[in-house]
């Protein structure tokens, strides 16, 4: 028997799909991981009259009540999965991000709502970086752009469900029950993955050796190791820049096709919900697929990839703003749903490709860490705090000022890929 045969308990097709069903399964995983993450953005509306919040408490609900827990938890989680069971922690913390998530329907005040959603943070905080690890233990470096991808399609997956369930489900009965329904499953897939996935033995795909075979370092060793890297640095950085137009698109594009163009929840629910799933879909495969095809040539393509998707964007956010109706307005917003996504399945892949074994989990981490400080952290605030501002002169129409706002983060965006395939032909250079 082969390494990787003793690692899987299997060879041959029958290991290369179980590998699959694995990554498939945490695919799910992080679709009710997104879900949760996502809600607020889907039911801001509701939840805004009935508790009078403003648009930057909206904003920090989504942002950095949530960011700062889920990146600062992250890494001691992360440094754990290094030296534990992988599978026990993505499965304690699928239960506990989603027991979070229902408790955010008892809340009755803005305080309330946050608490909760830091328990959110904290929860999913054990979820993506040991995933990563694991599936970088079940594929070898060539395959490991498109199973991340698939891992990555809990990001258009799970914003569409959480899109048109939570939609139609607060519609019929309230924004509390949603939270209440979209709760309740990951509690019970955290016991399934207990049931289905094996622990792999790390480095299973990996040539054996000194570098690869050594135990994992102190937590602040491998996060001074992480930041020497100038590629991964910038990565990090571009990633972060990347999740920062993203995640502000997906916190306010409903909100503003309800308040500025007209549409309804349930509209909200049965069109923006397709149109947030197909394409993220097909953005996020479309570039594991593009990476894995295109980096064995020139890995530049990891960073020219999603520069080139940014680019495109570009005049569609003025289309948004322009469009008289929601349906136009619709279409515009497509466009940067589909490409949105494409710089995740290639930072994932350089990261993974470039950490030891023994830190893919830390590295992982780290690469959520500033993505979602940066992204997930501030995009939200920023539209929702320029909304407020504008909000005196510009009424309902506030949001259009927040979403121009972001074209020059897209522009910031598009630089720093470009930065990152420089460094990336200078290792190439000196490899």
């Amino acid at each position: 028997m082969t390494r990787v045969e003793e690692t899987l308990g299997a060879g041959g097709k029958s290991g290369l799909a179980y590998s699959y069903l694995v990554a498939w399964l945490l695919a799910v995983v992080y679709t009710l991981n997104f879900l949760d993450r996502q809600i607020v953005a889907i039911l801001a509306e509701p939840i805004r009259k009935d508790l009078n919040l403003t648009d930057t408490q909206l904003g920090l609900l989504g942002g950095i009540a949530f960011a700062a827990f889920y990146t600062t938890f992250g890494l001691p989680v992360a440094w754990l999965a290094d030296r534990a069971k992988r599978v026990w922690i993505i499965s304690g913390a699928c239960a506990l991000w989603s027991l979070f998530t229902a408790l955010c329907g008892t809340a009755t005040n803005f305080v309330q709502l946050a608490l909760f959603r830091m328990g959110v943070g904290i929860g999913e905080a054990g979820g993506s970086p040991p995933s990563y690890s694991l599936i970088s233990d079940y594929f070898p470096p060539e395959k490991r752009g498109t199973a991340l991808a698939i891992y990555s399609l809990g990001v258009p997956a799970g914003s569409m469900l959480g899109a048109f369930a939570a939609g139609r489900i607060a519609e019929a009965h309230g924004w509390r029950t949603a939270f209440f329904a979209m709760g309740v499953p990951g509690i019970i897939l955290g016991v399934v993955l207990l049931l289905v996935i094996r622990e792999p033995k790390r480095g299973a795909y990996d040539v054996p050796g000194a570098a690869n075979d050594e135990p994992a370092p102190p937590l602040l060793q491998a996060i001074s190791g992480f930041f020497r890297q100038r590629t991964l640095t910038l990565t990090a950085i571009s990633s972060g820049l990347s999740a920062f137009v993203g995640y502000a698109g997906l916190a306010w594009n409903a909100p503003y096709l309800i308040r500025a163009k007209g549409m309804t929840l349930v509209e909200v629910a049965n069109y923006y919900s397709i149109v947030l799933g197909i394409t993220g879909m097909v953005g996020t495969i479309a570039a594991g697929w593009l990476v894995d095809r295109l980096a064995p040539r020139d890995r530049r393509w990891f960073a020219w990839v999603p520069a080139i998707a940014f680019t495109i964007t570009l005049p569609f956010w003025f289309g948004i703003v322009w469009a008289p109706t929601w349906p136009i307005a619709l279409a515009f917003i497509a466009i940067p749903c589909l490409l949105n996504n494409m710089f995740l399945a290639p930072a994932l892949a350089v990261v993974q490709n470039a950490a030891k074994p023994a830190q893919r989990t830390i590295s992982g981490a780290l690469l959520l860490f500033v993505m979602n400080l940066i992204g997930l952290g501030l995009g939200p605030v920023y539209v929702g705090r320029i909304s407020d501002m504008a909000k005196a002169e510009y009424g309902a129409q506030s949001l259009s000022v927040g979403f121009l706002a972001l074209i020059p983060m897209v522009v910031l965006t598009i630089a720093c890929h470009l930065a990152t395939a420089s460094s990336i032909r200078k290792d190439q250079r000196k490899g």
